[in-house]
């Protein structure tokens, strides 16, 4: 459920200047609306913020700065930006005060951008109503990682998403480019150096780890490339393009790479709007997935409002799958179907349907 409210909610940036553009595009008032829906069931089911995380699969609990909470809150401080209801804000600076600012299990020690994904709404917060110690920790953990030499951390794609607008947002509130290029020189090597790069270039898209990269291929003999971890990425470059300024060392090569998948992702839309767990191989598990279908939206749809992918040639594919999201996946409750459970590959978190649970953040 968190990863769909991540750009359900963030899209609410994108739609307002998109709407006059096709007569497919709903308006603002429902495209907000549909937006509002999800995040009401979800605050409904969730209403207290700071109560544990259940994994019921695994039989353990976890602390609700957890990523899988923290993307929650980017998705919902978006929303709070084009529709600034006060409970938004109250739920999301009651999470942050009873988890003292601080990333998971309170460690500024920690590298796992998991661990520190939480520092992405601080950063929101403290822009709102700023105070020194929303950031203390989050300055303390980010300076661990810009003082140290290692930059190979981001192992696995869904990273990039959890730990690079951190760096970058922080580069900003500070100005101190220093965190901005810890960011791209961490980027780097996942993009160009692990496993001899995640990203293919040819291709447009990302493997999602090192054990991805061929000679894995999927079933049909194509190479793996996992939905919503392509879409983690897309995500991620619009966030850090959303900070750096026009002039930033490096924006170019998140621009271009932005492009080039955006373009990829096109190309391997399905016919009813969504995209399938495996990008290139439609036998694997395939059918609607929201998740990376609902990343994938917010990132053609902010490049188009931004004038950087072409109107004419994104507008219809955006148009499709958000018209299908809200259509086939929002049900009348705000619950959201077709959502694929953890994991790192198309066969994960199966069954996926209309009304399948996925495992964290039962409804």
């Amino acid at each position: 459920m968190k990863r769909v409210i991540l750009t359900v909610a963030s899209a609410a940036t994108l739609w307002c200047p998109l709407t006059a553009a096709a007569q497919e595009v709903p308006d603002r008032e429902q495209a907000l609306q549909a937006m509002i829906r999800v995040n009401d069931r979800f605050m409904r089911n969730y209403s207290d913020p700071t109560a544990v995380i259940p994994y019921y699969s695994r039989g353990k609990v976890y602390e609700s700065n957890l990523w899988t909470r923290a993307v929650y809150y980017e998705g919902l401080m978006a929303l709070y930006a084009i529709y600034p209801e006060n409970r938004y804000y109250d739920y999301a600076f009651r999470w942050a005060e009873y988890h003292k600012w601080g990333m998971r299990r309170d460690d500024t020690t920690t590298r796992n951008a998991d661990n520190y994904c939480a520092a992405q709404t601080y950063i929101d917060l403290y822009r709102l109503t700023p105070r020194p110690e929303m950031l203390t920790k989050t300055v303390a953990c980010m300076n661990m990682l810009v003082n140290t030499p290692q930059v190979d951390d981001w192992t696995w794609i869904d990273a990039i998403q959890m730990g690079m607008p951190v760096l970058v947002k922080l580069a900003a509130v500070r100005n101190d480019e220093r965190y901005a290029e810890k960011a791209w020189r961490m980027y780097e090597w996942t993009r160009n150096t692990l496993a001899g790069g995640l990203y293919n270039e040819r291709d447009g898209l990302w493997w999602r780890d090192g054990s991805f990269v061929p000679p894995y291929k999927e079933p049909n003999g194509a190479n793996c490339y996992w939905s919503r971890g392509n879409g983690w990425v897309a995500a991620a470059l619009v966030r850090v393009l959303e900070e750096l300024p026009e002039d930033a060392p490096h924006r170019d090569v998140y621009l271009r790479d932005l492009r080039s998948m955006c373009a990829a992702l096109v190309g391997c839309q399905r016919k009813d709007g969504f995209w399938n767990v495996s990008l290139h191989d439609e036998s694997n598990f395939g059918g609607r997935e929201t998740s990376g279908t609902a990343l994938f939206v917010y990132a053609m749809a902010w490049g188009v409002n931004r004038g950087i992918l072409d109107r004419d040639e994104y507008l219809p594919a955006i148009a499709l799958a958000w018209n299908a999201m809200v259509k086939e996946a929002v049900h009348d409750d705000g619950f959201l179907g077709y959502v694929q459970g953890t994991g790192k590959e198309p066969k994960d978190g199966q069954t996926v349907n209309r009304s399948s649970v996925p495992d964290f953040e039962e409804n």
